[in-house]
């Protein structure tokens, strides 16, 4: 493969601003399909989680040809929760493309992903997007983006960025928002990659460097290590060796080499510097190792991180029901498919607890441990989890907690509650905006409020706010905050829910399931309405020895329970309660005394 007719492109922007669906239109027009082969929706976002949550959760790696040019795209999260994949992925890039959404304009993750692309200089083109929205203002969203620019103090050479207006959904781009629409494609965006994206640097005869950013697996071939050629040429059997983490140096033997056409992995027989491949070979390969030259080794710069802001416990099960839906549930399990999470996830920190009492996993929020744990529910593990607590900092013997930058916008019939609660959160407002009747809150709030304040949010806006956060650092500690204040009710006894029971016990608070239901002594059934915890039997039935008269009884009509999702079970919990995680089940329980 020609080195300067190569292009390597990430392509970063807020959540939703439709990353994954512009890749659909790259592999689609540059004729990588056959006119009668089906194609896939989002065809990058290879998980369940993904395509049911619709973000892009792992970075992806693909590839299209134009002309005579081989382009490599790096679809990235656009969460900054899952920032740690961007931070890294980067580093196998040339240039970017910065999707901003026309009518939105940059948002906080946008801030978030172009602060890390511009730390390393890249160039970068910015594509208005979804400019057929009836909302669209392209124009403004183009000051909104020269203003981030400025702000994030870019140099001279990249604040001229050049510019194209599309629709990803639509499937063209558009030299300027003006230009006809009917007969468009996505061949304006292609051109400007070809003319503003450098190819990548590196000498194919130098000494072999090749940095691992990202970790897939084969069920064949095992741990794949993923990166871009910097230096050298690297082929298949070659004996090199691999420079770790630590320092350490060991040898390796390269047993394959895969490079990507579009979404899938095309075996290959060597790649030289600049071509992005996955390499089989290291069973142990871990992030940010580099593969050189035996002779002569010259490991690239370690991957520096942003530290985790927020830790749970990992628990092995050991309720009633411990074992009955899990095909993993010993601590060591555990323990093996934690420490693999950390391998391809260097955001992730996972430690022991003493005394065999589980494990502390850190990470960027609760998001992103919320998705590893419903990643290990569904891969058939049963533990308990604690609830979230942010990772404090002490400095000049102060105490420092971690902030986000939070971004709201919102009805203006439902700023007031909102406002009040983020006051309660010891959030402090940054800025207010206004347009028609849509308001935007700028906020910067302790990440301890914001644990479980999602799901309040919306109750509080009716389902109508969009609420977006990003890391802000460390500040001095905010003081108290509240996290609930009701108490719960608790099953007294192993049973089976009766209707009649939770009839009676509607009054008493709200319920998290219905009739039929097996539940244990100390499961959480409920939020009570008071404060203290309240003890009930949801198995007891109507007395047999009542005198009354026939159809005199009124039917027992259940208000439908409450359901909660596995995050807003994480929220909810106090320090005294734990979460139990099954393949078939997620409940709520009171902590052993």
């Amino acid at each position: 493969m020609v080195q300067n007719k190569i292009r390597n492109i990430a392509i970063i922007a807020h959540v939703d601003h439709g990353k994954t669906t512009l890749v659909d239109q790259f592999f689609k027009q540059s004729g990588m399909f056959r006119d009668n082969q089906a194609m896939t929706e989002r065809l990058m976002d290879s998980m369940d989680l993904e395509k049911e949550r619709g973000i892009t959760i792992a970075a992806k790696n693909g590839s299209f040809c134009y002309k005579d040019y081989w382009i490599n795209i790096i679809d990235t999260p656009g969460h900054a929760d899952f920032g740690g994949q961007v931070e890294r992925v980067l580093r196998m890039a040339d240039g970017c493309l910065l999707l901003v959404d026309a009518q939105e304009g940059p948002m906080p993750q946008t801030y978030f992903v172009l602060k890390k692309a511009l730390a390393i200089s890249l160039p970068t083109i910015v594509v208005i997007n979804k400019i057929d929205k009836p909302a669209a203002r392209p124009d403004w969203a183009v000051d909104q983006v020269f203003d981030l620019f400025v702000k994030l103090e870019a140099p001279d050479e990249l604040l001229d960025f050049p510019i194209i207006y599309a629709s990803a959904k639509g499937g063209y781009a558009l030299n300027s928002a003006g230009d006809p629409i009917i007969g468009a494609s996505m061949t304006p965006l292609f051109e400007k990659i070809i003319e503003f994206i450098p190819p990548p640097a590196g000498n194919p005869d130098g000494i072999l460097q090749l940095q691992v950013n990202t970790i897939d697996y084969s069920p064949y071939l095992g741990k794949l290590g993923i990166g871009k050629v910097v230096n050298g040429t690297i082929s298949i059997n070659q004996n090199i060796v691999v420079a770790k983490r630590d320092g350490s140096i060991s040898p390796v033997r390269i047993s394959k080499i895969f490079r990507f056409e579009r979404d899938q992995k095309i075996a290959v027989e060597k790649a030289q510097a600049g071509e992005i491949v996955a390499v089989a070979g290291l069973d142990d390969i871990t992030v940010g190792v580099t593969f050189t030259s035996p002779e002569t080794p010259k490991p690239l710069p370690l991957i520096d991180i942003d530290p985790p802001t927020i830790a749970m416990h990992f628990i092995p099960n050991d309720s009633p029901f411990a074992g009955q839906d899990g095909q993993f549930v010993t601590s060591r399990q555990i323990e093996d498919r934690l420490f693999r999470e950390t391998l391809g996830d260097v955001a992730l920190q996972v430690e022991a607890l003493g005394g065999g009492a589980g494990f502390k996993v850190s990470g960027r929020s609760e998001l992103h441990l919320s998705i590893l744990i419903e990643k290990m529910r569904r891969e058939g593990y049963e533990f308990q989890v604690t609830r979230p607590v942010v990772i404090m900092k002490e400095e000049d013997g102060q105490v420092l907690e971690p902030y986000e930058e939070l971004t709201i916008d919102v009805d203006e019939n439902y700023q007031g509650p909102v406002i009040e609660k983020l006051g309660r959160l010891k959030g402090k407002m940054l800025e207010m905006n206004r347009r028609n009747a849509m308001i935007r809150l700028a906020y910067k709030v302790p990440t301890r409020g914001l644990i479980g304040f999602r799901s309040e949010f919306l109750t509080l806006t009716k389902g109508m706010g969009v609420m977006n956060y990003v890391f802000a650092g460390y500040g001095p500690y905010a003081g108290e905050i509240t996290n609930r204040t009701s108490g719960v009710l608790v099953a007294k006894e192993d049973c089976t829910t009766v209707a009649y029971a939770l009839f009676n016990l509607q009054e008493r608070g709200t319920l998290f399931l219905g009739p039929g239901v097996k539940v244990y002594k100390g499961q959480i059934v409920g939020e009570h309405t008071r404060a203290g915890d309240l003890v009930v039997n949801p198995a007891k039935g109507k007395k047999l020895t009542n005198i009354r008269a026939a159809g005199s009884d009124e039917n027992v009509i259940l208000t439908p329970p409450t359901l909660l999702s596995l995050e807003d079970c994480i929220a909810f919990i106090n320090d005294d309660e734990l979460v139990e995680v099954t393949p078939a089940a997620i409940r709520l329980r009171k902590r052993k005394n």
